[in-house]
């Protein structure tokens, strides 16, 4: 993960072309990578199940990567002999399993760089679903946690892929990007380069950046609802909590897609950040220390990675390759459900709004239009609540009062027949008082 922290952007979300899988124990979830996580939950299908990720296969992809950095200057750096080796590691890997391989040259700081992308024959190249993790390492160390552990997880993942024969409705991409650690110079350059058709291609970019930290946590990403959730609920059906992930925001290659209106998505184990007592008691490990006490320095070697949270993640990483890339469905005509599951931050005060794309309805919205809103507030007297209509109407669902209870967990109807039933519809929430705090934990539509 690249050293200075850039300021947080907010989300630039782009619509995705399909609405919801389904939902199944283990391999399909809500999960249509409908902007704002909106989701069908009429007429899904489930996807596959992805396949178990060997740990021992990613370990030995890290194993190869310390090699490389050992005889070759103690580093796998930009502009250095290491990070060559690496590429061309990755690149014999995957040529032999049958991917089609381009490498992209790019110069910084007067060294030729790498950058390694990986197509999986098939698909619908008009929908792309990406998995990326930057190759290189600082100059101090051989940096297999930042980002060894990414790269083995998605050269893992890929060649699973090829084992299984898998052949997903949607065009499957994978990329190692090069000159991360001076600032996401190899993924600008490749996200530079695409026209912006070809933007418009990739359905969602997922990044995986320092996943297997000694002291680890598990992080999400929570950028795109719809990839956020199908991370989010992976974990939870294993019992792992998850917190969002705040201490890469816009240090890592994911920004480069970001800030060009491509979704975004992906998991996280910790940095140079201080692992609290809550977070140890839920997720193990050493309150106070560090979640990879060797973050850019010389003890990023073999011994410096958590196999539990290598093991975790590679797993999620497949799940999401399975999960986002097979099972287009659209909800009925006339009718159906529509739930946006990502988590909102209410300012205190201010306001916040959550979206929900609606597509594939006819005429205009129903009379009896149900608002299910459930909202976690130390004081909801404070909240002004509002549907806003795609055309900008607004309707209101809530004023402010002197209700000193918490949380707003409820159904509105609402008479929204004079608008169309299609196009993006938000959850208007407002604070307007100080001294309190909460989040919108979810809402949804009923036609």
């Amino acid at each position: 993960m690249m050293p200075t922290r850039a300021g947080r952007r907010l989300s630039r979300r782009s619509p995705l072309r399909r609405a919801a899988l389904g939902a199944g124990l283990a391999g399909a979830l809500a999960a249509g990578l409908l902007t704002g996580a909106a989701t069908a939950t009429a007429g899904t299908t489930a996807a596959a199940a992805a396949p178990d990720i060997p740990l021992a296969n990613v370990k030995a992809h890290l194993s190869q990567f310390q090699t490389i950095a050992n005889n070759n200057g103690g580093n796998r750096a930009h502009g250095r002999p290491g990070y060559r080796a690496s590429i061309d590691y990755v690149k014999g890997k995957l040529d032999a399993a049958g991917y089609t391989t381009t490498l992209q040259q790019f110069t910084s700081n007067g060294a030729t760089g790498y950058n390694l992308i990986a197509d999986w024959p098939g698909g619908d190249t008009g929908s792309v679903v990406m998995l990326g993790a930057h190759l290189d390492s600082v100059s101090s160390g051989a940096g297999i946690n930042d980002n060894g552990s990414g790269s083995a997880a998605v050269l893992e993942t890929a060649l699973a892929v090829a084992r299984a024969g898998y052949q997903p409705d949607k065009h499957l991409r994978f990329a190692w990007w090069g000159a991360e650690e001076l600032g996401l110079v190899g993924s600008k350059h490749y996200v530079n380069n695409l026209s912006s058709t070809e933007r418009s291609r990739i359905d969602g970019y997922l990044n995986f950046d320092m996943v297997g930290s000694p002291n680890a946590g598990y992080f999400v990403y929570d950028d795109d609802p719809a990839i956020e959730k199908v991370f989010k609920d992976w974990f939870a059906s294993r019992g792992v909590p998850t917190e969002i992930e705040t201490e890469g925001d816009g240090r890592s290659d994911h920004a480069s897609f970001k800030n060009a209106g491509i979704p975004v998505g992906g998991l996280f184990t910790g940095a140079g950040r201080i692992k609290t007592s809550a977070q140890a008691q839920k997720w193990g490990g050493t309150a106070g220390q560090a979640f990879d006490r060797c973050y850019h320095s010389s003890c990023d070697t073999t011994s410096n990675i958590n196999d539990t949270a290598l093991d975790r993640n590679s797993d999620a990483a497949a799940h999401a390759v399975w999960t986002l890339s097979s099972g287009a469905t659209t909800p009925p005509p006339g009718g159906g459900t529509f739930e946006n599951t990502a988590d909102h931050a209410i300012p205190d005060p201010g306001t916040v709004e959550s979206p929900i794309p609606v597509t594939g309805l006819s005429g205009n919205a129903p009379s009896g239009l149900q608002v299910g809103v459930d909202i976690k507030h130390t004081y909801r007297g404070d909240l002004v609540i509002d549907l806003v209509a795609p055309d900008g109407s607004a309707y209101r669902l809530k004023n402010s009062d002197w209700d000193s209870g918490d949380n707003v967990v409820t159904t509105y109807t609402v008479n929204a027949s004079a608008e169309a039933a299609n196009g993006t519809w938000r959850l208007r929430v407002q604070d307007v008082y100080r001294s309190d705090s909460g989040y919108i934990d979810s809402w949804k539509l009923t036609f």
